[in-house]
């Protein structure tokens, strides 16, 4: 008895020994910041995992054929991506203006501002431009525009929509949403995403400001619905091509600068768009060399310049675009509908006259045939006819509804999947849970292997340094520490990179586990720019999927290395959801669950008002629809969670585990 307890003494003090010696934080620190993977590796890796996801489209072999294709791709993209949950309720609404003071106009035409409903609450203003004197039936234009502070005061659109009407047309210069009038932080379009969150499409609301335009133009007694013309500049030439493509009353089609395939922005990374040239699903669906070819035959002009300093030039743009469209306008028999134009002087991101007039000559070749005094070239305007953006500004309800409004409205009954009150009843709710949770996030099984493993000792520690190779899509740098005598093994990883794990990682040596930092998709080393998570989303899968299955694999890799039971450390808001889905999804390789910084709710994300940009994983689509941060939690249980210094709000939340924990057979020990 004497002789064990002096072993076991004699054991204590070695390890106190080992544990005194080893590295301070500092240095600790110094050994995670050291490179592992290859800079530029995880774009490339995200690159190559994109692009074989990305719809492609085959060449129809017969006109018949292809009008099936394009009407079941149409009606695929607006039910599962432009109109998903409630915004298939908004869908239904009718159409309602609301018709306000009218403007002098100038030769020929007069001017009205007006609003119109694009979703419940939320209204765009517009300017409609109408000839003084229509004679019969005439065309009518949307002019849309992008990413312009001034939005429908640009300078450049009110040329365009007085060239138009002078020419006998109705032109409507509608506001885009996040610009102009609409320029504030709730109408931001990485804010879009804030309905993703809860299950509907936040495109939804500018395809729809797009199609109650088309509405309103067509309800006027003087247009002709054969006659229907759509043209704008950069993210007025995304909207050109989304509603010109997937709302078949658009009869010419003039997309400037606006858009490349998802294949070429892959490439050409100052192509990669925001969220909403990059929603949910669409990729995998229909991509932009889709859109294109669903103009179906009708009249188009694409748009690019040689030399653009902003996005989408023409020779790296147009190619792809031109490759699925061109087939399809020939099989119709309509080559001549189809054309290109690309702009040298100036050359850059710009809709001014060189390619106004490209516009103007489509329009009149198209709309007016017969007409000999037509001419292409522009109509000078005259003094006064180019408002500032204080004179075009319509009055906005007092509380016109933004996207974080509208997510708030969304969010107030969510989630649906309510917490089972009875023993009996969780085993089933927890199955079903987890299939759900998998088909949500796209949780995938990677097997992680050890790539050339360097080794080291430092301090008394054992150091391997690995590049884990997670099936054949990623690899992740990952550093194991050992001390002496380690029994147990904890998996950290960290919202600012594995470099800043150290005081955590000292902490959990010196208790005498082996850990292993790692870096997931989107942090510290496997950090890329969020516009790649939104391209990752679009072609169907979901970055807090792949962070969730990266951590899964590594934990379950430690367990199969060392056969001791491992767990799961995150330390920060977006971290801590990953490891929340990775621990509801994987029970063999996670032992227990600790949480540092975690947030209480997911619905803090629409409280706070965050952006996409800020935390791109956390907006997976639908998840706050079925799911909370406690009923991932219930997920693990009857494995711990521990919540470490959890927030006032996080408390409140998390207070029913306390209940419910032991109908799953377990204990909660906050």
């Amino acid at each position: 008895m004497i002789q064990q307890s002096f072993l076991g003494a004699l054991a204590f003090l070695f390890l106190s020994a080992a544990l005194q010696a080893q590295p301070d934080e500092k240095a600790l620190q110094a050994l995670l910041e050291k490179p592992i993977i290859r800079p530029g590796q995880t774009q490339e890796e995200t690159v190559a995992f994109i692009d074989p996801r990305v719809a492609r489209l085959a060449s129809p072999k017969s006109a018949a054929e292809w009008q099936k294709t394009e009407e079941a791709l149409r009606k695929k993209t607006l039910d599962e991506v432009v109109f998903r949950g409630e915004a298939a309720n908004w869908r239904k609404q009718p159409l309602k203006v609301e018709w306000l003071e009218n403007l002098p106009g100038g030769p020929g035409y007069q001017v009205h501002k007006l609003l119109y409903e694009a979703v419940p609450g939320l209204m765009i203003p517009a300017i409609l431009y109408e000839p003084t004197n229509p004679q019969g039936k005439v065309p009518v234009v949307m002019n849309v525009n992008g990413h312009d502070a001034k939005g429908m005061a640009a300078d450049y659109k009110q040329i365009r929509c007085i060239n138009l009407v002078k020419r006998g047309m109705i032109v409507l210069n509608p506001e885009w949403i996040g610009m102009g009038q609409l320029r504030a932080q709730g109408y931001a379009h990485s804010r879009m995403n804030q309905l993703d969150l809860c299950g509907s499409s936040g495109l939804a609301p500018f395809f729809l400001a797009m199609q109650r335009g088309l509405d309103l133009l067509l309800a006027l007694p003087q247009a002709d619905p054969n006659r229907v013309a759509v043209s704008g500049l950069s993210g007025g030439g995304w909207q050109t091509i989304c509603i010109s493509g997937l709302d078949p009353r658009v009869t010419l089609a003039n997309p400037v600068a606006g858009y490349s395939s998802f294949r070429t922005r892959l490439r050409v990374l100052k192509d990669l768009g925001d969220s909403e040239q990059t929603p949910t699903d669409l990729g995998a669906i229909a991509d932009y060399c889709h859109l294109t070819a669903m103009r179906g035959g009708r009249p188009t002009l694409l748009t690019y310049n040689a030399t653009d300093n902003c996005c989408f030039e023409s020779a790296t743009a147009l190619p792809l675009l031109e490759e699925a469209a061109r087939p399809v306008f020939n099989l119709l028999g309509k080559p001549a509908a189809l054309r290109t134009h690309v702009n040298f002087l100036p050359g850059n991101h710009n809709y001014d006259i060189d390619n106004r007039e490209a516009f103007y000559r489509m329009v009149g070749d198209h709309f007016f045939p017969n007409d000999v005094g037509y001419s292409g070239k522009e109509i000078p305007h005259q003094t006064g006819e180019i408002r500032s953006l204080e004179d075009l500004a319509v009055e906005l309800p007092v509380e016109n509804k933004d996207f974080n409004l509208l997510a708030k409205d969304l969010a107030a009954g969510l989630p649906k999947n309510k917490l089972p009150m009875k023993r009996e009843e969780v085993e089933k709710w927890q199955k079903e849970s987890r299939e759900k949770l998998t088909r949500l996030t796209g949780f995938k099984k990677y097997e992680a292997v050890a790539d050339k493993p360097v080794a080291e000792d430092i301090g008394g520690l054992k150091i391997r340094r690995l590049a884990l190779k997670l099936g054949q899509d990623w690899t992740l740098g990952a550093v194991e520490s050992t001390p002496a005598g380690a029994k147990k093994t904890v998996v950290i990883a960290n919202d600012e990179g594995r470099a800043k794990s150290a005081a955590w990682m000292k902490k959990k040596l010196a208790e005498g586990y082996r850990v292993v930092a790692v870096d997931p998709f989107l942090f510290g080393e496997s950090k890329v720019g969020y516009l790649f998570a939104l391209t990752v989303a679009t072609v169907g899968e979901r970055p807090l999927g792949l962070q969730a299955s990266q951590l899964a694999a590594v934990c379950r890799w430690a367990e199969k290395q060392h056969g001791a039971p491992v767990e799961l450390f995150a330390d920060g808001p977006r971290i801590t959801l990953a490891a929340l889905v990775a621990s509801a999804l994987e029970s063999q390789g996670i032992a227990s669950l600790s949480l540092a910084r975690n947030s209480g709710s997911l619905k803090e994300l629409i409280e706070q008002n965050q952006s996409v940009d800020k935390m791109p994983e956390a907006f997976c689509f639908a998840l706050l629809e079925h799911f909370d941060l406690v009923h991932l939690t219930a997920l693990t249980a009857p494995r711990q969670v521990k919540l470490i210094a959890p927030s006032d709000r996080a408390k409140k939340e998390f207070l029913p585990m306390a209940a419910w924990y032991p109908l799953a057979g377990g204990k909660w020990e906050n």
